[in-house]
């Protein structure tokens, strides 16, 4: 019984240490407001509603930590859960963790994450897209963009002087369906289909002080349950063999001009199954600027132009936001957007939520006021 009693107080000594050398921190954001939309649905009436998207960046809250392992390497974990206020619920296709739930290991040569994690393509976009994924932004017109990740994924981010590399492998990309709407379930790892349902990733970026930019590549495998939606009112293209391919080129940069940002880029996107030809292609184009107009207030406006020629649809969203900071964490904005469609074309100007989408031709309106609160 004593040799016991010693050994568990040896033990609990033990791992009071291995605690103490571990960094925890609880971090999150809470942010909702109200919108209205004009000719919503087929039948083109107003909505007015608490969308699932917000004005600025979606609600989460997550647990991140890190334990240094000696030789300047450090092990650490992120999982971040995405909710939102208007009813509760979860995001990501009810993911407990959906927006990252990954271990890794990082020291002098890079991070390497296993997991579910961001893919090259979102961190392309951050710093290069002034309305990220904000409710009247890119999302609109194509909603994979701000929800950039991948399952059973295996990814390396390493930066050198200001110059970052990463890339991103997948084994089977989206097991649950909830990464992008219409994109269908792709769950993968199928014995004898080594690459159905696969993802690989790839970037390049720069950041200096007053200038920055990168490139990515973003290739997606079809597999049983997939297809590619292209968000402008046509049927989404089944992608279920896994010699089907939908890829993405993504290049962005920005500039800083004292209190002013400029930032744009160029999205191509590339989709084909083998009953389709030509495959199917669009290109968004994007610039927009932000303003610091005073320490508490900022003003920013953005322009989305995207064309698919396959499809013959066209449209154009210009939106502006102001944000008024109350503290360092506390924040009220207000959104404008307004959407232009072509003839054929039924883009909806909002990301936040279904029963939106316009009949063709339809143009859309959209407001919305909300607040955010980070802890």
């Amino acid at each position: 019984m004593k040799r016991m009693l010693i050994g568990l107080l040896a033990g609990s000594g033990w791992m009071s240490g291995y605690a103490y050398g571990q960094s925890v921190q609880l971090y999150g954001i809470v942010d909702t407001g109200i919108e209205y939309v004009t000719h919503a649905g087929k039948l083109g009436g107003g909505v007015i509603r608490m969308p699932a998207i917000t004005g600025s960046t979606p609600s989460r809250w997550g647990l991140r930590g890190s334990e240094p392992i000696g030789n300047r390497y450090s092990v650490r974990f992120d999982l971040e859960n995405s909710f939102n206020l208007r009813a509760g619920d979860i995001n990501q296709g009810g993911r407990l963790f959906g927006r990252q739930a990954w271990v890794g290991i990082s020291g002098p040569t890079g991070s390497w994450f296993f997991g579910r994690q961001n893919t090259a393509t979102l961190y392309t976009i951050l710093d290069n897209d002034v309305m990220g994924p904000a409710i009247y932004g890119i999302g609109s017109v194509d909603a994979y963009i701000p929800n950039a990740r991948s399952d059973n994924a295996i990814g390396y981010l390493g930066t050198y002087r200001h110059v970052t590399i990463g890339a991103t492998y997948s084994f089977g990309r989206d097991a649950v369906g909830g990464n992008s709407p219409g994109q269908g379930l792709c769950a993968g790892s199928v014995p004898g289909a080594p690459t159905q349902c696969r993802q690989w990733t790839a970037m390049i970026k720069y950041d200096g002080p007053t200038f920055g930019g990168g490139v990515s590549y973003d290739e997606q495998r079809g597999g049983t349950g997939a297809a590619a939606n292209f968000f402008d009112g046509m049927p989404p293209l089944p992608m279920t063999s896994a010699t089907d391919i939908d890829a993405r080129l993504l290049v962005g940069a920005h500039m800083i001009f004292g209190k002013a940002k400029a930032e744009g880029g160029w999205l191509h996107r590339n989709a084909g199954n083998k009953s389709s030809a030509p495959n199917i292609r669009s290109d968004v184009f994007f610039g927009g600027l932000s303003y610091q107009v005073t320490p508490a207030m900022i003003a920013e406006a953005e322009v989305i132009r995207v064309v698919n020629r396959q499809h013959d649809t066209r449209a154009t969203l210009s939106t502006v936001r102001g944000f008024y900071l109350v503290s360092k964490r506390t924040a009220l904005y207000a959104q404008v957007g307004y959407l232009w469609n072509s003839s054929e074309a039924a883009y909806t100007i909002t990301a936040g939520g279904g029963g939106t989408t316009p009949r063709r031709g339809a143009n859309q309106l959209g407001a919305m006021i909300g607040m955010r609160q980070l802890f």
